[in-house]
């Protein structure tokens, strides 16, 4: 008899996650053609994912879903990066500073992915970001705040390895164009958003270095494009400035 390859068994749980993780509450046949797997195939796989309360069936539709057991394992991951604790004060004062949302990322291969999120308790927008979610480094302030830091090879082939594309109207897809970009990023020390991830959302960012010189992390402030005007942005770009710099000193004190 033929072994079960491991290594298939593991992707296609993986896959089953990843699917209702995206779509949501799913039934059988749905997840069946959506993971172009048979019916029984998928049946067991779920049945092994809800004896180990990583999925939930609702017992009126039938559906599956995730269980919250992977918002405990997110937390979980969360509080063990010291970044956020350091980061946490200086991020909630430049949120009042600004009235404006700030985020802190962690790179993670060619995306940047939201650790942190502060919104300022007079901000009345709600922007759509949450902790957890990715965005591209190629389109985003913060992302092009770390590309930045690396050599021009590693930024090429970040950009070789993403999806490049249109966004927004205002999204960069020329690499030629991109690299200007990127030189002028190095000049002034922060980045600019100018709705190219987002219609109708500019951001601010700079990355974070830490003792080795190394940038892991980068902060931004995200507004609506009518609160965050070119005047608006000089007095953004002291206060960033300023919170960088204190960061990277909490973060080499406690190194």
């Amino acid at each position: 008899m033929e072994e079960k390859n491991p290594i298939q068994v593991s992707e296609r749980i993986f896959h089953t996650i990843e699917c209702l993780a995206k779509y949501g509450p799913m039934g059988l046949l749905e997840l069946s053609k959506e993971l172009n797997l048979n019916k029984s195939t998928v049946h067991r796989i779920l049945n092994s994912l809800i004896f180990m309360d990583y999925v939930k069936q609702d017992p009126e539709t039938s559906k599956y879903s995730l269980s919250f057991k992977f918002c405990h394992i997110s937390n979980q991951i969360l509080a063990q990066n010291n970044m956020i604790d350091i980061a946490r004060p200086y991020i909630k004062e430049l949120a009042e500073q600004t009235g404006e949302t700030v985020h802190l990322v962690q790179m993670d291969g060619i995306n940047a992915v939201y650790i942190d999120k502060v919104e300022a308790s007079k901000n009345s927008v709600r922007l759509v970001s949450m902790v957890g979610k990715s965005i591209p480094l190629y389109c985003s302030g913060v992302g092009k705040a770390l590309l930045a830091d690396m050599s021009d090879d590693k930024i090429q082939h970040i950009w070789e390895q993403s999806d490049i594309r249109k966004l927004t109207d205002y999204t960069v897809t020329d690499f030629d164009k991109f690299k200007k970009i990127i030189a002028s990023i190095r000049k002034d020390g922060y980045s600019l958003d100018n709705e190219e991830n987002e219609l109708g959302v500019r951001c601010i960012a700079v990355s974070l270095k830490d003792y080795r010189g190394k940038s892991h992390y980068a902060i931004s402030i995200s507004a609506p494009k009518d609160r965050m005007s070119d005047e608006q942005l000089k007095n953004f770009q002291k206060l960033i400035l300023q919170i960088k710099d204190q960061i990277q000193w909490e973060m080499g004190q406690r190194h």
